[in-house]
Parts: structure tokens; C-alpha cells; sequence
């Protein structure tokens, strides 16, 4: 299992259109996905899921791989959420 830690900077936070981008990339993978935040983890593949979150601004969220293809899953989530504008 492999699993990175990002600060969320964007002032929405983790709206709808960034919760969307971001399960799509996670769907993409055969691994288990895991978004982690104040003490509860959701499957990053289930957009309902990250919206029950509420991510907000200044945010310290953790996001874990496991399967065959984690660090594939992880880079490219990564890459999604500096895309977005979601983390530096």
C-alpha cells in the first residue's frame, strides 16, 4: 500500500468538478483507492462518497493505493489534483 498526503489550497476546496476529475482518475485503476480526511476514509471512486467529505480549504487529506497498479493510481491523482489547482 502506498499513500501520499496533500494540502488543499484551492478556495473551494473539493467542489463537484474537482470530486468528479478525481474519481475519474481513480476509476481508472484496478487498485483500492482511499480518500482519508479528519478521521474518515471514503473510496475515492464513488463521487458521493468524496462530496460527503466536505473538503474544504486549507485541508490535510491523505489518499491511499493498494493493488497491483497503487503507484500508477497515486501519481496519476496527483497529477489530477495539481492540475486542478487542489494542492501547490
Amino acid at each position: 500500500m502506498e499513500s501520499r498526503e496533500f494540502n488543499i489550497v484551492a478556495e473551494t476546496g473539493i467542489h463537484a468538478r474537482p470530486a468528479t476529475l478525481l474519481v475519474q482518475a481513480a476509476s481508472k485503476f484496478s487498485s483500492n483507492v482511499t480518500l482519508s480526511y479528519q478521521g474518515k476514509d471514503v473510496n475515492l471512486k464513488s463521487i458521493m462518497g468524496v462530496m460527503s467529505l466536505g473538503v474544504g480549504q486549507g485541508a490535510d487529506v491523505k489518499i491511499s493505493a493498494e493493488g497491483d497498479d497503487e503507484a500508477a493510481a497515486l501519481e496519476a491523482i496527483a497529477n489530477t489534483m495539481s492540475a486542478e489547482g487542489l494542492t501547490d
